[in-house]
C-alpha cells in the first residue's frame, strides 16, 4: 500500500468514510440474506448509503463510482416508493455486494495512486435489467422518475430561484444554520458536501459564506458562525431535519422554515434577510435538532507518534529518578516529586493507550462476508456465532490480525465442516458451527476459532510432514502439539486437489507469521469429529507494559509482572531431580518445573546454589513455572522494543528494552519458556 504521508486530506476522508460505508452495506445485506428478505428501515438505510458514496465520490471526480451507486440507489428508491412484494431478493443481494465488492477495488487502486475504472458497464448492465424486470413486474415504471421531475407537475405558479430553478408554490422554504465539531478541519469542504447533497432532494436558493472552495477564510466564518443554507423544497420540517442530520461530523443543527410572499426577482432580498444574525418572527427556530457528538478522526500516525512519545518520557523519567549520583543524596523533596512525576507519567500513558484501543467488532464482522460466500461457493450450511466483540486491542494489533482470522474462518468452512450429507451420516445437525470468540485473559487478548466438523487427522498430517522432510522423527517421538504445528509450515496443505480456497499451501503459514509478528502464538486442539480450536494468544498493545528485573550474574532480564504469583527464597532440599534430569519444586502440594536462567540464556554468575538466589513463580494461562535468578531488583515500567535478528530465534525472549542507567534488558516470554524448559 502507497504511504499516505502525502495524501491530501480530503482524499484520506474519502477513503475513510467509503469504507466506513461499504462495511455498513455489507453487514445489512448479509444479515437480510439471513432472514429471507430486507426490511424497509434497511431499504431506507441502503438508499441513503448510496445516495452518500455517490454525492462524495462525484465530488471527488471518481465518476465509475458515482454512476454505478447512483444506479443502485435508483432500484432502492423504487423499492422503497412502490412497496414492491415479488422481488427476486438473491439477485439483488448478489448485486450490492457487486457493487461493494468494486467500490472496494477501486479503493484499493486509490490508496496506491493506481488508475481507476471510471466506467463499470458491466454491472450498470445488470442493475439496469433487475430494474427493468422489478418495473415491468409491478407494472408501474413511472415510479422511478426523479423527484423533481415529480415536482414540477403540480400546479404552475413561479417564484425565481437559485441558479434560475423553477419552484411550485407548494414548496416550503428553509433555513438551516450547520456547525461541524471542532477539530475534523475542512469544514468548507464539508459544507460543499452539503450543498451537493442537499441539491438531490431540494433547491438551493442560497448559502453563505457563499464562496466556500476558493476563499479559505471560509473555514474560519463556518467555525465560528457555522453553514448558513437556504432552500427549498417538498419535504416537510421533520424530513429536511433527518435529512441534514445525516451530515458527517454534524455537531449542531437549527433548523426553521421561513415564511415568504412569492416575490419573483427577489433572491438576493430573502437570503440577506434569511442568513443575517438577526432575530425575526418569520423564522420558526428549532432548537430541538440540535445534536451535540463529543469525539473527532485522528490520524492513526498522530498516535503513534504520542505513543513512541509517551514511551520515550516513560524511559527518560527512569534515567532521571533511578540516576545513581541522585539515589545517593537521598533528598526527601526529589523522592516525592519524583513520585508524584511517575503518577503522571502513568496517567498519560493509561490515556494514550486507551485511545489506541479499538474494539474487535469491526474485525468480526467482516468475517460474515467470508462464511457467506464460502457456505454458498461450498454448498455447506454454516452458522456463525461471535463471541465477546466489544474487546479491546491496540489498533496496530487490529490491523495485523485480520488476515489471520479470514484465513482461519476459510480453513474452518474448507477442510474442518463436512459436507451436509456427511454431517447427517455422523448424526450431527447439517448445518456446520463456526464460533469466534474473543476475551481478555490477564495482560493479553485469546481470540478462538472452532468449528465442530471432523477434527484435524494427526496421523495424515504426520505423513504429510514427514514426506515433504519436516521431520525424521517416529510419530511416537512426537506430541500432538507438534504433529498440529506442522500445519503453519510454508507450503503445507492437506487438500488434495486445488480449488478456490485451498491446496495451494498458503494460508496458514500467514496466521503464524503475522501472530508471532506482534508478539503473539498460536496454539491448536483438536479431536476426531468433535472439532477443531485454534487459539491466537495476543498481547494487549505492544508498546509498555509493567516489569519485574530481576538480575543473572552482569545480565538483568524483565518478567512480565501480570505473570507472577509470588517469589521466594528456596531452602537447600527444596529443588529435586526427577528421573529425566529437570528440576522441580513442591509447593503446597503441586510440583512446578524449575528453570534456572543462568542455564537457559547461557549466562555467566557465581549464584548457583538454591539458598543464595531466588526463585520467582510465574504462570502464564495453563503454563507455570519456577524461574531462579541471583537477585530480584524491582518493578519497573518498560518501553516494548522488538528483538534483533540474531535473538529471535532464541526460544524464550519476548522482547528487549532500555533501562533506566542505559542498559539493555531482555524481556522474558513465560509461555514460550515454561513450555520448552530445557
Amino acid at each position: 500500500m502507497a504511504d499516505n504521508v502525502g495524501r491530501e486530506p480530503m482524499l484520506d476522508l474519502f477513503i475513510f468514510e467509503t469504507g466506513q460505508h461499504l462495511e455498513q452495506l455489507e453487514l445489512i445485506i448479509i444479515e437480510s440474506e439471513k432472514e429471507g428478505g430486507i426490511s424497509s428501515d434497511s431499504i431506507n438505510e441502503i438508499f441513503r448509503l448510496m445516495h452518500t458514496i455517490k454525492g462524495a465520490s462525484a465530488m471527488m471526480l471518481y465518476n465509475g463510482i458515482s454512476n454505478l451507486t447512483h444506479s443502485m440507489e435508483d432500484v432502492f428508491y423504487f423499492l422503497r416508493e412502490q412497496k414492491v412484494e415479488n422481488v427476486d431478493y438473491g439477485r439483488l443481494f448478489e448485486l450490492v455486494l457487486k457493487v461493494v465488492d468494486f467500490i472496494k477495488s477501486e479503493i484499493v487502486k486509490i490508496e496506491e495512486d493506481a488508475s481507476v475504472n471510471n466506467n463499470p458497464e458491466f454491472i450498470v448492465k445488470e442493475i439496469v435489467e433487475f430494474l427493468s424486470f422489478l418495473k415491468s413486474d409491478s407494472d408501474v415504471s413511472h415510479a422511478t422518475k426523479p423527484i423533481k421531475e415529480d415536482i414540477t407537475a403540480k400546479k404552475q405558479k413561479f417564484y425565481i430561484g437559485a441558479a434560475n430553478k423553477v419552484f411550485t408554490n407548494d414548496r416550503k422554504l428553509y433555513k438551516a444554520i450547520i456547525k461541524f465539531e471542532k477539530g475534523c478541519e475542512m469544514e468548507n469542504i464539508r459544507a460543499f458536501s452539503v450543498i451537493h447533497n442537499l441539491k438531490e432532494v431540494a433547491d438551493v436558493v442560497g448559502y453563505d459564506p457563499e464562496n466556500i472552495v476558493e476563499n479559505e477564510e471560509s473555514v474560519e466564518i463556518i467555525r465560528k458562525d457555522g453553514f448558513v443554507v437556504v432552500f427549498a423544497t417538498d419535504l416537510s420540517l421533520d424530513q429536511a431535519k433527518e435529512f441534514l442530520n445525516k451530515t458527517a461530523f454534524l455537531n449542531e443543527l437549527e433548523i426553521g422554515q421561513v415564511i415568504e410572499n412569492e416575490r419573483p426577482n427577489q433572491k438576493a432580498a430573502l437570503l440577506e434577510e434569511a442568513c443575517s444574525g438577526k432575530q425575526h418572527e418569520e423564522l420558526k427556530n428549532d432548537n430541538s435538532a440540535a445534536q451535540k457528538h463529543s469525539y473527532i478522526s485522528v490520524n492513526v500516525q498522530k498516535l503513534d507518534k504520542l505513543m513512541d512519545m509517551v514511551g520515550e518520557i516513560v524511559i527518560s523519567e527512569s534515567m532521571v529518578t533511578m540516576n545513581p549520583e541522585v539515589t545517593m543524596l537521598n533528598i526527601e523533596s526529589f523522592q516525592k516529586a519524583s513520585q508524584h512525576l511517575r503518577k503522571m507519567i502513568s496517567d498519560l500513558q493509561d490515556m494514550v493507550m486507551s485511545v489506541r484501543m479499538v474494539p474487535l467488532s469491526a474485525t468480526f464482522q467482516k468475517m460474515n462476508r467470508i462464511v457467506r460466500d464460502m457456505s454458498k461457493k461450498l454448498d455447506k450450511e454454516v452458522q456463525l456465532e461471535m463471541i465477546g466483540e466489544d474487546t479491546e486491542v491496540d489498533k496496530n494489533i487490529i490491523e495485523n490480525i485480520s488476515d489471520p482470522l479470514m484465513h482461519l474462518i476459510r480453513n474452518s468452512i474448507d477442510h474442518g465442516l463436512e459436507t451436509p450429507e456427511e454431517r447427517r451420516n455422523k448424526g450431527k445437525s447439517e448445518t456446520g458451527k463456526v464460533v469466534l470468540e474473543a476475551r481478555n485473559a490477564g495482560g493479553e487478548v485469546i481470540i478462538s476459532v472452532r468449528d465442530d466438523g471432523k477434527g484435524l487427522d494427526k496421523s495424515k498430517i504426520y505423513e504429510k510432514a514427514y514426506s515433504n522432510k519436516l521431520t525424521n522423527k517416529s510419530e511416537s517421538e512426537l506430541s500432538e502439539k507438534e504433529i498440529f504445528s506442522f500445519i503453519y509450515q510454508p507450503g503445507f496443505s492437506m487438500k488434495e486437489n486445488i480449488t478456490e480456497f485451498s491446496g495451494r499451501g498458503v494460508g496458514m503459514d500467514v496466521v503464524s507469521k503475522n501472530i508471532e509478528k506482534i508478539g503473539g502464538i498460536v496454539e491448536t486442539e483438536s479431536k476426531k469429529d468433535v472439532g477443531t480450536t485454534i487459539n491466537l494468544k495476543i498481547p494487549l498493545t505492544l508498546a509498555i507494559m509493567d516489569g519485574m528485573i530481576v538480575t543473572v550474574g552482569y545480565s538483568s532480564y524483565i518478567i512480565p509482572t501480570i505473570a507472577i504469583k509470588e517469589s521466594f527464597k528456596p531452602k537447600e532440599n527444596e529443588v529435586i531431580t526427577d528421573p529425566e534430569g529437570n528440576e522441580i519444586i513442591l509447593i503446597r502440594g503441586k510440583c512446578y518445573p524449575v528453570i534456572r536462567l543462568h542455564r537457559k540464556f547461557g549466562t555467566q554468575t557465581n549464584i548457583t546454589s538454591m539458598p543464595e538466589g531466588i526463585i520467582i513463580m510465574v504462570e502464564d494461562e495453563n503454563v507455570s513455572a519456577c524461574l531462579f535468578a541471583d537477585v530480584l531488583v524491582g518493578e519497573q515500567q518498560v518501553v516494548v522494543k522488538p528483538l534483533p535478528n540474531y535473538l529471535k530465534k532464541v526460544n524464550g525472549l519476548a522482547g528487549c528494552t532500555l533501562l533506566g542507567d542505559g542498559s539493555i534488558s531482555l524481556i522474558i516470554d513465560i509461555a514460550a519458556l515454561a513450555s520448552n524448559r530445557k
